[in-house]
């Protein structure tokens, strides 16, 4: 528009294209546009396809696969292996639809789904398999079914602590958000009891609570908490020893293995300052869930 507005004015084209910093044929083509369309043919458009369009998979047979991914391994559905990567990826899609994705195509319909790239966690031999398929199969979905029928946020939340003097596979799994604080000393009941305090006042609605069965979550003060504030804040207990029906346990293992690496603490003070600016950062990137 400017280049246009200078010739009109009576300037010449290089004269132009030197003013603008670009190529007299640019001028050129500015020009012939504005004699054909005017204005309008001026306005800058997206380019390439829009979103979506001459997509290999509709939204309906995209929405399948996300589903088979999050609630399934790859093994359940007879691919073998126990976590979802994108050769693997393609060939459940193969197997569905009879269609062959690049696996740089995966990685794009993936980011697209809104999954990430996470790191599962070892399983503890004291783990009771019947019990994680019960969470999973039964008590999740009820607890899923009810939040809906409440309105209510469901949440994971779990503890983790880490010391100024410490020395220091991934699969496709669905991305969350997260909120958090940051405590000194111990994890106590009162620690708990604050942060339930912080998210009763976060939310407008119920919060369904899933932790782990530490001590502290199934404290007296805790309970009574709980019963102090009916309908909301609703705590559900996960398994014992499975870390993996825990979110939460990715986002203690990404603070340990980024920041402790690279902590300049020298302080108690400092430490607190780099684990907010840590969880400040992770909040502005939708790949994390909740934790205290």
């Amino acid at each position: 528009m400017r280049a246009v507005a200078a010739l009109r004015a009576g300037r010449d084209r290089r004269e132009v294209a030197e003013l603008l910093g670009v190529t007299v044929e640019s001028v050129t083509d500015w020009w012939a546009a504005w004699q054909v369309g005017g204005l309008e043919a001026l306005v800058s458009r997206t380019r390439g396809r829009p979103v979506g369009e001459h997509q290999v998979l509709d939204p309906d047979r995209q929405q399948c696969v996300r589903q088979s991914l999050v609630d399934h391994r790859p093994e359940d559905l007879g691919l073998g292996g126990q976590l979802w990567t994108r050769a693997i990826v393609s060939d459940l899609i193969a197997l569905l639809y009879r269609v062959r994705l690049t696996e740089q195509g995966v990685g794009k319909c993936l980011k697209r789904w809104g999954l990430s790239f996470q790191r599962p966690d070892k399983r503890a031999v004291e783990q009771n398999p019947e019990a994680v398929r019960a969470g999973r199969e039964v008590r999740w979905p009820a607890i899923r079914e009810t939040a809906r029928a409440e309105g209510a946020e469901v949440l994971f939340a779990d503890q983790t602590g880490i010391r100024s003097d410490q020395v220091s596979g991934r699969t496709w799994a669905p991305r969350g958000r997260m909120w958090f604080t940051v405590y000194r000393g111990l994890f106590t009941a009162e620690v708990f009891c604050d942060f339930l305090d912080r998210l009763n006042r976060q939310f407008d609605r119920p919060v369904h609570l899933l932790v782990d069965r530490h001590s502290v979550h199934r404290s007296r003060k805790v309970r009574a908490w709980l019963a102090d504030h009916p309908g909301r804040i609703t705590m559900h207990l996960l398994p014992a020893y499975a870390p993996e029906t825990n979110p939460d346990e990715l986002v203690n293992a990404d603070l340990k293995r980024t920041l402790l690496p690279t902590s300049r603490a020298h302080s108690v003070d400092q430490l607190v300052d780099e684990v907010r600016r840590f969880f400040h950062r992770r909040q502005k990137q939708p790949h994390i869930v909740c934790g205290y």
